[in-house]
């Protein structure tokens, strides 16, 4: 975020002598020399390399990401071409663009029979030919049409738009009855309620399909005064509170719903967290109600866990905690780490030690057990006990892959094989790191100690490395028509179709999950579209996590992950302030996932985060008229955001690290650590930076943009296939 200067803040100009943070590379790294013109080329081949949405051979699909300007001469050879899948694609699409400008004879004459050559879209190439009738004054045409799409196609998506447009009371009817989870059937609804409040069934209907949408909160705080709601009901709307965050709302709600393991236990979450004293009581209570009434069921180690939590004393936590460690495998190595703690501060060392030794020998591919690994391998670190140190790091590396962790400790695995000496073992290490954890922030670490072409942290800022774009990926779940309407870019439309096939929302298939994602990120939703996709790591069933790791082996699913939204604007401000694009993305990933309207709560906003006041000051700097600055407008706020980044790079000789570091926690914190903070090495002094969020920060920008580099630009991304497929080991001191 960035924070408002002081009039008086002194710069900090720091010189190449306060920082050897290019030293101890093992090979001299180059620069990556390409032009930001050179940027977002696009190359056939590499593409290929670079997207399995290859997959599908198709001349149209490519030309989704140009505007309708652009694509209009190929789209319109291709439409004249031999018949063929994209001749049919070029004639969609193309006419598609013509009504978008109301051009609507040339449409139709594209669309004409089109239905027939291709079947996959024929209700959606129906209501196409209804619109352009519509803009040429034919509403008999157009209206006929649409009753054309409910007889041949009355189960078909299409057929609540059908029915939507049609507008009659009996086709708004049967378009929330048939269709109440389409996007449409909402809208209908809510015009009825404005009309009518007081209809619970269609309030239900949105709880139940329309949770996750604007708005939904106010009409649960309506619902839950109507009279005569059956405990299912409640169940409904337990659940949309709790997928909002009112957690305390969702405890009241599903106090009337069937008991279950599920619902007693959100109960009692629901009172602790809500914020109110008086439940405290009741939320023990009830957590002790699951452990009498549903011994068995998952929930209840989760309850003893809290019961631990809440106790009034730390040795009155004990018993719950030995009671996860005896009867929920699942959950005993979370009690046993709780559990050593709370011996720790009992000052019972040697019962403290007992459960430690037992979490790392019983449970040791948890991921307590690798916390408690790294902790002694830094207390020795600290100590020069470097020897010790690798001993106790690098199982988590090989024993623990998912660890958050891992990452972390191959690479300080390869740090301290090279304080020791051993510089053969510690290129094993990065190797290892980089074959193992390619996703990583220490990736990156690792490659630049390795010498490859990828920037430290005091040359990143001057690199311009080539980009090569991406296509739409193949959707793991859905329709053929709904893959389809995705790859054209009818955005609208595939998200009318995608909710309209997707019921299965509260426990959605790793394919299903992926999918929703790539919905949201194409209707610009793209804090959640990158959150739905990012939090297909934490799925807990064997089944859900062998396909988890299958999808996340494809460059797919992290170029999902790490989406490229306002390019142009990137683009143009990284080149004015002579930033390294990839930077600028990293940060703004970070920052806002790209949102250009989110707001913090002390007010920072949009992309970049910029505050209102920083913004002032930065236009009274660059001679702009605040009054004319929008921090809401994509372009006014990277405009603003980049000085201010490039600003903080002139503060510091160039170096990113620094910058980063104070874009975050701010010029004053960064002056204290440089007083304060090993600098021969810039590891050490990102892994002692005291404040833990400016420290997650900088590790979480770089980790950011050596995504970007690793998954757009093809010079690093075969160099990073090269090292996966060498499979090295982590070496044993």
């Amino acid at each position: 975020m960035l924070k408002q200067l002081k009039k008086n803040q002194v710069p900090l100009i720091i010189g190449a002598a306060v920082f050897a943070f290019s030293a101890g590379a093992m090979v001299s790294a180059p620069e990556i020399g390409k032009t930001l013109s050179q940027w977002l080329k696009l190359d056939k081949n590499q593409s290929e390399q670079l997207s399995d949405a290859a997959k599908v051979k198709s001349a149209v699909f490519p030309l989704v990401s140009k505007s309708p300007v652009e694509r209009a001469t190929q789209l319109e050879a291709i439409a004249k071409g031999f018949a063929s899948a994209d001749r049919n694609r070029a004639r969609y699409l193309l006419a598609s663009d013509l009504i978008e400008t109301r051009d609507a004879q040339p449409a139709l004459d594209l669309l004409q029979g089109l239905e027939k050559d291709y079947p996959v879209l024929a209700p959606y190439i129906l209501l196409k030919q209804a619109q352009a009738q519509d803009i040429l004054g034919e509403a008999g045409k157009a209206s006929d049409l649409r009753q054309k799409v409910l007889k041949l196609y009355p189960k078909d998506a299409a057929a609540a738009k059908a029915h939507y447009l049609i507008g009659q009371p009996e086709n708004q009817n049967k378009a929330i009855s048939q269709f109440p989870s389409n996007p449409l059937s909402w809208e209908i609804i809510r015009k009825r309620l404005q009309e009518n409040p007081n209809q619970p069934q269609l309030k239900l209907i949105l709880a139940k399909y329309a949770y996750n949408q604007a708005g939904i909160v106010g009409i649960l705080d309506q619902l839950i005064k109507q009279p005569n709601l059956k405990p299912a009901d409640w169940d409904i709307i337990g659940t949309a509170y709790w997928d909002n965050n009112q957690f305390r709302k969702g405890a009241i709600a599903y106090s009337q719903a069937p008991v279950t393991a599920r619902n007693l236990y959100r109960i009692a979450r629901g009172l602790q967290v809500g914020g109110q004293s008086q439940d405290r009581e009741k939320a023990i209570a009830i957590y002790k109600q699951i452990v009498q009434q549903f011994p068995e069921a998952s929930e209840t180690g989760t309850a003893l866990l809290r019961l631990a939590d809440m106790a009034k004393t730390r040795k009155d936590a004990i018993p719950y905690l030995n009671q996860v460690i005896t009867q929920f495998p699942e959950q005993a190595a979370t009690a046993l780490a709780t559990k050593g703690k709370t011996l720790e501060s009992l000052k019972d060392a040697k019962s403290a030690q007992q459960t430690w030794d037992l979490l790392i020998s019983k449970y040791s591919k948890s991921d307590e057990a690798a916390e408690y690994r790294w902790k002694i391998a830094q207390d020795k670190a600290k100590a020069g006990d470097y020897v010790t140190a690798w001993e106790w790091a690098q199982p988590i590396a090989m024993n623990n892959p998912n660890s958050i962790l891992a990452p972390r400790a191959g690479f300080w695995v390869g740090k301290w094989a090279m304080k020791l000496g051993k510089q053969q073992d510690a290129k094993t290490s990065f190797e290892y790191v980089i074959s193992q954890f390619p996703y990583s922030y220490y990736a990156w670490r690792s490659a630049n100690i390795l010498g490859l072409n990828v920037g430290d942290f005091n040359s990143v800022r001057q690199m311009n490395p080539e980009v090569v774009a991406r296509q739409r990926p193949i959707p793991t779940a859905g329709s053929d028509t709904f893959k389809e309407l995705y790859l054209l870019g009818q955005d609208r439309d595939a998200w009318l179709q995608w909710e309209t096939e997707f019921l299965n929302k509260k426990q959605p298939t790793v394919a299903e999950q992926f999918t929703e994602g790539l919905m949201q990120l194409a209707r610009g939703e793209n804090l959640s579209g990158i959150d739905t996709i990012s939090k297909l790591e934490d799925r807990e069933t064997p089944q859900e996590q062998t396909e988890y790791q299958a999808l996340s082996k494809q460059i797919t699913y992290w170029q999902a992950r790490y989406p490229f939204p306002y390019l142009k604007e990137i683009e143009k401000w990284s080149k004015e302030r002579q930033l390294n694009p990839l930077l600028v993305t990293a940060l703004i990933r970070q920052e806002s996932r790209f949102e250009p309207e989110i707001k913090s709560v002390v007010g920072a906003t949009g992309l970049m985060q910029v505050m209102p006041s920083t913004g002032q000051w930065i236009a009274s700097k660059t001679n702009l008229d605040s009054k004319t600055i929008d921090l809401t407008n994509p372009n006014d706020n990277i405009m603003l955001g980049t000085w201010y980044l490039d600003y903080t790079h002139q503060q510091y000789g160039n170096n990113s690290l620094l910058a980063i570091a104070s874009y975050n926690a701010g010029p004053g914190n960064v002056s204290k650590w440089l007083q304060t903070l090993p600098k021969e090495d810039p590891d050490e002094f990102v892994e002692t930076i005291p404040f833990d969020e400016t420290k997650n920060y900088v590790r979480q920008v770089f980790g950011n943009y050596w995504n970007y580099l690793r998954l757009y630009n093809p010079e690093i991304s075969n160099l990073v296939a090269k090292y996966s497929s060498a499979q090295p080991k982590l070496p044993t001191q």
